[in-house]
């Protein structure tokens, strides 16, 4: 019982000694700390974490008993083996730095758009998203290949530079025509910022890790994967041999896509729940649950 005791009075210091700095710093650190791991989950980066984990338990273990040839293999690898990790992990670190910086900031409430170019951007959206179902399902009924990219944070300015800029309003017949076989712009990609089609017949990056895709994939499936390691894009891949519809984002390729399930998944992916008028919000919270009357 003396020493439970002994532990809760260490225990009940500790405490007292916490002040609200400490507070804010252990919350801030926590936070990182939860990013970091949501940054390289799944990735070759969780299985470098680890094998720096047991390293270091190693090395404890080494240092206790006193292991000199161990100890000095160690220590060496601890003075030159980050910088060779930071080399060989590059695109890894430069992607999860690119995911940092498209956070949005918006979401702190610091930045917002205006209420008009929310509705606006909204609109277009919808209509850029009906056009893009309608003319996938016609170009996947036909086999005809089309690639068609959908920037979000992520600029793509060198790609959009490599095509042609267009700079229309998307709808079925205008995809149909950039896609038609043999025609200038129909090996190219389509780029799509802001509800508007901006750009034809741009050429994309290749993937990291060309020779680890499936063999049976093309040219195009192969260059929306490279896209989307490179981006946070949104690129639909119809493809011209079998018809199907295929979504590359985050550097993962989800096959088997039909009219209703492509525009659900862009729906959810692009556009925000719209929220009601302010005024409407305020008569909602006024009168919950009113019934109009028959």
């Amino acid at each position: 019982m003396g020493i439970i005791s002994d532990i809760g009075q260490i225990m009940i210091s500790v405490i007292k000694s916490i002040s609200v700095a400490d507070g804010i710093d252990m919350l801030i650190l926590s936070y990182l700390l939860y990013k970091g791991i949501k940054l390289i989950r799944e990735t070759r980066a969780e299985q470098l974490i680890k094998g720096i984990v047991l390293l270091s338990v190693a090395y404890f273990v080494v240092s206790q008993l006193k292991l000199k040839t161990m100890g000095f293999l160690l220590d060496n690898f601890f003075q030159w083996g980050i910088l060779a990790v930071i080399i060989m992990f590059q695109p890894e670190l430069r992607r999860a730095l690119e995911k940092m910086g498209r956070a949005k900031v918006s979401s702190f409430g610091v930045f917002s758009i205006g209420a008009d170019m929310e509705t606006d951007l909204f609109n277009k959206w919808t209509v850029a998203i009906d056009a893009i179902v309608e003319a996938s399902s016609e170009l996947s009924a036909t086999t005809t290949g089309a690639l068609i990219v959908i920037e979000r944070q992520t600029r793509l300015g060198e790609q959009i530079d490599t095509g042609t800029i267009i700079n229309a309003t998307p709808s079925a017949a205008i995809f149909g025509n950039i896609f038609f076989p043999n025609t200038p712009l129909h090996d190219g990609a389509v780029i799509i910022r802001d509800g508007i089609i901006l750009a034809a017949g741009c050429f994309l990056p290749k993937p990291q890790k060309e020779e680890f895709i499936n063999k049976q994939l093309g040219s195009r499936h192969r260059a929306a994967i490279g896209m989307s390691e490179k981006s946070d894009a949104i690129i639909i891949v119809v493809s011209e041999e079998t018809g199907t519809i295929s979504i590359a984002e985050d550097g993962r390729l989800t096959r088997g896509f039909n009219k209703e399930s492509l525009k659900k998944f862009l729906k959810a992916k692009i556009i925000p729940e719209k929220q009601p008028p302010e005024k409407e919000r305020k008569k909602k919270k006024l009168f919950p649950g009113k019934v109009k009357s028959k």
